[in-house]
């Protein structure tokens, strides 16, 4: 039921997420690089949306340092406000931070996916604005069940999670990524410690991508030197 995941993400040689500290390519200046090919890309894709996480979509919308929020989770009703035909746009929210004064970010229809820890009156803030909500449980993490429901509801088969790291992190972790597209610019971050395409915070030993492997689909060369992977996730029977 729930939509197939292409995880859409453009990087450095050495997978990192933030350009302005990558190094000179040469002729063709980062920014141009990210502008000409990334959204290219992601049209020729031909998903129906894009998911990002709370860090993310703060680049669009306001948010609150520290919400009220519930001391027990309490089970409501998804809310489901008018698409409108347009695409989606998903953030994962658990903590209801985003602060939505529309219903829609460039054009596509908002809904976030909560924790049901989220307080009545965040969620009447959402309403007013014309947002839709789901809930992924007591904490926001139970991400198939609300991507089953996202499923239902909307009727879209395909979807683009852009990312940040730890977000693309929890996808993978619950095996919910379906293909990878990959942008590669030469260039270079090569400092320990900055945000990668994929970073989740399991216990020591975890292996969030076992039971997953990745086959190869297309390699394509851009201009300016930048390669495009497309992959294919195969898992075993016994990731969910």
């Amino acid at each position: 039921m729930r939509p197939r995941i292409t995880c859409h993400m453009i990087t450095s040689l050495d997978g990192r997420l933030h350009p302005a500290r990558w190094s000179d390519p040469g002729d063709d200046r980062i920014d141009d690089l990210v502008g000409t090919h990334y959204e290219a890309a992601a049209g020729r894709i031909g998903a129906e949306g894009w998911i990002v996480g709370r860090r993310t979509m703060a680049e669009f919308v306001d948010q609150d340092a520290d919400p009220e929020r519930l001391e027990a989770p309490m089970t409501r009703p998804n809310h489901l406000a008018e698409r409108g035909g347009r695409d989606l746009c998903v953030a994962i929210d658990p903590a209801g931070r985003l602060r939505f004064d529309a219903d829609h970010i460039e054009g596509d229809h908002a809904v976030v996916i909560l924790s049901e820890r989220v307080t009545d009156a965040a969620l009447a803030r959402l309403r007013v604005a014309g947002v839709s909500y789901l809930f992924a449980g007591p904490d926001g993490d139970r991400l198939t069940s609300a991507l089953d429901a996202l499923g239902e509801a909307f009727g879209v088969s395909h979807l683009l999670l852009e990312g940040g790291g730890t977000t693309n992190g929890a996808f993978l972790a619950a095996g919910l990524i379906d293909a990878f597209s990959t942008l590669i610019c030469p260039a270079l971050d090569g400092l320990a410690g900055e945000a990668s395409i994929v970073e989740h915070a399991g216990p020591a030993g975890s292996r969030p991508a076992a039971g997953q492997r990745l086959l190869l689909a297309a390699c394509e060369p851009l201009s300016g030197g930048v390669v495009w992977l497309r992959h294919d996730v195969e898992r075993a029977e016994s990731v969910s």
